[in-house]
């Protein structure tokens, strides 16, 4: 028999009743029915109920044994009473009567239930993160992250991509976050970095005849934490493809993606038709370049409406240049005190409120509710229920000025409006490419630099760069899913004059560009293919899928909010010895 096992806690039936067989694992619960004990043993692969009476010869060993303790018992299958089967679990139709145990680790006193779900503090959960993935949420979570990323190599293999691996330690490269440095020892006063992500070495393996690269790649940034973002190292699918455009990139990615919310979607609806929606579209539309289309609110510009009208806020701000009034559809909202709620969210964002207009049934007719309504009068507000195609029991809100200072929260107000009035479909996964970002944006004092990838063709080519750079369109593509950026791309500039010109705008000499990107500008120098591709967040994607909110639920071994590891005690001071090995001081931070 061997050491440990010769079945897991998942594999017995009933065709194994009246066999002898060893299990090993963690004991997940342990109950006391009048004398004989009953546990519920617990590996990676399920559960299997053992029990244990007087009549064993280690009943006084087994009385002992505590919750999370690992242990190995020898015994004999036989079949449950038809009244105490357990359906949810493969092995619910049999138990084993414990003949002989072995402790082989024993637990403390646990610091955290593994049993159940309960809620516990996220730096105890992650200080004893071993603990946590015993819980079966977590532990599941963790599996389907590993199916995923099994499906995702076997579609890109299926689709004849071949997977190779860059660089970990690489220079610097601006993607739009800082670095993680690493010092050289073997080069005193220089720094390697970790990759943001593998960008230039992908373009590279194009320029070296390789057609279609695939890669589950580690990238490294240092960045502020949020729900939705690692704030030190992640995953993705990171692919190029030469000789493409922008639509052979979304035709090869879509099947990918969409196979994978398919596989392991549990049945949610994943949407075949994926629309392309313009960046300044999405901004408009949704208040976001991340839009969760299962809201069906759209916003729109009602600025003629207000123009030259009573309420004189609008009135005189439509004055000014670069404003505008936009509306929040709110379809069912229709009630002051739905209505005042929202303009309370609006203040606790910071805005002074939000106007709005609802529209209820008087008994002979319809009538348009709210101080706006009072104050552009009836024609002016049925006009703007026709433009937004509402009815009697909705309303909508309105915000204006410069769209920079009101567009943030407008699309929270539309997520907030599309959830409590019940808009929002749960049960469906909606994409929506993103595509012509503006290659460039300017600080307030009018600096200008890049807004998205720097290594992005301009739409138009070098006569594109001739003109007013705020106007400039990149080949540049995200990919959204219910609010929530899952790929990020674009097709390169493989041209080295237009590369040297694109950064020229940004602020940097052909100098600079040379001794920051010289491995690609000469690679550029020696027939560059026209290349593109893309990056899919693993840690995102598995998310959405678990139907998390974090996503450290579905890291194996995530930092905190800090950027700490509480398991392993990252980050930690360093040894002179160390620091001497690598020529470094450490200056106390007054």
């Amino acid at each position: 028999m061997h050491a440990f096992r010769t079945h897991t806690c998942a594999a017995l039936t009933k065709a194994d009743v009246g066999a002898t067989v060893r299990l090993s694992g963690w004991v997940h619960r342990v109950r006391d029915h009048g004398g004989v004990l009953f546990i519920d043993l617990r590996d990676h692969y399920g559960m299997t109920q053992v029990l244990c009476d007087p009549d064993s010869p280690v009943f006084a060993e087994v009385e002992k044994v505590r919750s999370e303790w690992c242990i190995r018992i020898d015994g004999t299958v036989k079949a449950r009473d038809e009244s105490l089967i357990n359906p949810k679990i493969p092995t619910g139709e049999v138990e084993v009567f414990v003949r002989d145990l072995e402790v082989l680790g024993t637990a403390d006193e646990l610091p955290l239930p593994v049993f159940g779900d309960q809620d516990y503090p996220e730096e105890t959960r992650l200080k004893y993160r071993f603990l946590d993935l015993r819980r079966e949420s977590l532990h599941e979570n963790i599996i389907l992250r590993s199916n995923v990323v099994r499906s995702i190599r076997k579609r890109m293999w299926d689709i004849d991509f071949n997977e190779f691996q860059t660089p970990i330690i690489t220079a610097s490269s601006p993607e739009g976050a800082r670095d993680f440095l690493v010092p050289s020892r073997l080069h005193p006063g220089k720094f390697y970095a970790l990759p943001q992500a593998p960008q230039q070495f992908k373009q590279l393996t194009m320029v070296g005849g390789f057609d279609k690269y695939f890669q589950i790649a580690p990238c490294f940034r240092d960045e502020d934490p949020r729900a939705d973002r690692s704030p030190t190292d992640f995953y993705q699918l990171d692919l190029e493809m030469s000789f493409v455009d922008q639509q052979d990139v979304f035709d090869t990615i879509q099947p990918v993606i969409a196979g994978l919310f398919e596989e392991f979607g549990g049945g949610r609806k994943v949407d075949t038709d994926w629309p392309q929606i313009s960046y300044r579209d999405s901004a408009l539309w949704f208040g976001t370049d991340k839009p969760d289309l299962r809201n069906p609110i759209k916003m729109q510009i009602v600025s003629e409406h207000f123009a030259g009208s009573g309420f004189a806020i609008f009135a005189k701000l439509l004055e000014q240049d670069g404003t505008e009034i936009r509306a929040i559809p709110a379809p069912t909202g229709g009630s002051r005190k739905f209505c005042d709620r929202m303009n309370k969210f609006a203040q606790e964002q910071g805005l002074p409120g939000m106007g709005y207009i609802f529209w209820r049934d008087q008994g002979n007719g319809m009538e348009a509710a709210g101080p706006l309504a009072k104050n552009i009068g009836p024609e002016r507000t049925e006009a703007i229920r026709q433009q937004l195609g509402l009815e009697v029991g909705d309303a909508a809100f309105f915000l204006g000025g410069k769209p920079a200072t009101f567009e943030g929260v407008a699309g929270r107000a539309r997520t907030v409006i599309g959830e409590e009035l019940n808009l929002v479909d749960k049960d469906r996964f909606a994409f929506a490419w993103i595509v012509d970002f503006p290659m460039y944006e300017a600080d307030d004092e009018g600096r200008i630099d890049f807004s998205h990838n720097p290594f992005s063709m301009p739409q138009g080519g070098m006569a594109a760069l001739d003109g007013d750079p705020l106007e400039v369109l990149g080949y540049q593509y995200d990919l959204a899913c219910n609010g929530y950026e899952l790929v990020s791309g674009a097709i390169r500039n493989h041209k080295l004059e237009i590369m040297y010109k694109a950064f020229e705008i940004a602020g940097y000499g052909s100098d600079e560009v040379e001794k920051r990107f010289g491995g690609m500008v000469n690679a550029f120098k020696y027939g560059a293919p026209p290349h593109g591709g893309c990056a899919a967040g693993i840690d995102r994607i598995v998310m959405l899928l678990a139907d998390e909110a974090n996503i450290r639920e579905v890291i194996m071994f995530p930092m905190n909010q800090r950027a700490e590891d509480l398991m392993m005690g990252a980050p930690s001071e360093p040894t002179g010895e160390q620091l001497r090995d690598l020529s470094l001081r450490v200056i106390p931070q007054d």
